[in-house]
């Protein structure tokens, strides 16, 4: 009798790079554009329901951003793993880089967990995520192109019991060469209430894959937060996009990088 062979390595894409070679100088990013959870961590001791929710994804946003992407020519680069295995937009010391509570649901598949455990999930998704941003960067300033990353997020319409009124927020630092124009042209849409800095800001370190694939070299960046009920359905999401679009195409942050520089 033949010896049983070993279980056969799940195989997936911990991201997705769109539109390597488009024309735009934009560069999208989807941090949490994904609630799928590789099958080797199971369901983290969640009920199904609750990988459908905000904790494990940014519900919205990938389709809005895909749709960005298209109508600017852009590309674009997706997280394909939930945030509940471990959250890209975080920096390698966050406290909730892998989150035993994520907002008031507790995730104990995250609880406890080894070193060998916590660098399987940076292994899994973080680093893979992380080194297809900087490769794109690389390749595009290798070539003097000139590049402006934008991230695209949703959130809820009430955290923790506090309503949040904001339509969408542009989150920036102290450079608004980008998200200035953006937050100028939004608040000049009737009926819309922009947050600037809200529902987070670069404080809540909730800013980090911009600050080092961005900020760190001298790139034009802002951050998308787009309240979710906006991006619910296929109208909000095609409405959304194309309005972010036609602001972004006619952006003209000053390109502090020069090419060679």
């Amino acid at each position: 009798m033949g010896t049983a062979q070993p279980a056969l390595e799940e195989a997936f894409a911990p991201v997705r790079v769109s539109r390597r070679s488009g024309a735009s100088p934009y560069v999208l990013v989807c941090d949490h554009a994904s609630n799928f959870i590789p099958d080797r961590f199971g369901t983290l001791g969640l009920d199904g329901s609750e990988l459908t929710r905000h904790i494990a994804w940014d519900p919205g946003a990938l389709p809005v951003a895909s749709r960005m992407a298209e109508a600017l020519d852009a590309t674009l680069i997706e997280s394909c793993v939930s945030r509940l295995i471990i959250d890209c937009n975080r920096p390698l010391d966050a406290p909730d880089l892998i989150s035993p509570v994520s907002e008031t649901t507790a995730v104990p598949g995250n609880a406890d967990l080894s070193e060998v455990a916590r660098q399987e999930r940076i292994s899994a998704s973080w680093q893979p995520f992380h080194d297809a941003i900087a490769d794109v960067v690389a390749e595009r300033l290798a070539k003097g192109r000139e590049t402006r990353l934008v991230s695209v997020h949703s959130f809820t319409p009430v955290y923790k019991g506090v309503d949040r009124p904001w339509h969408i927020g542009i989150i920036h630092d102290e450079d608004d060469s980008l998200a200035g124009p953006m937050i100028t042209a939004l608040q000049g849409v009737i009926g819309l209430e922009v947050g600037v800095n809200q529902p987070y800001s670069p404080a809540d370190r909730v800013y980090y894959t911009l600050e080092r694939h961005g900020r760190a070299q001298d790139l034009a960046c802002a951050m998308i937060e787009i309240r979710n009920n906006e991006i619910a359905d296929e109208a909000g999401q095609r409405k959304w996009a194309d309005l972010l679009s036609a602001i972004l195409a006619g952006a003209k942050p000053a390109n502090r990088r020069q090419a060679g520089s």
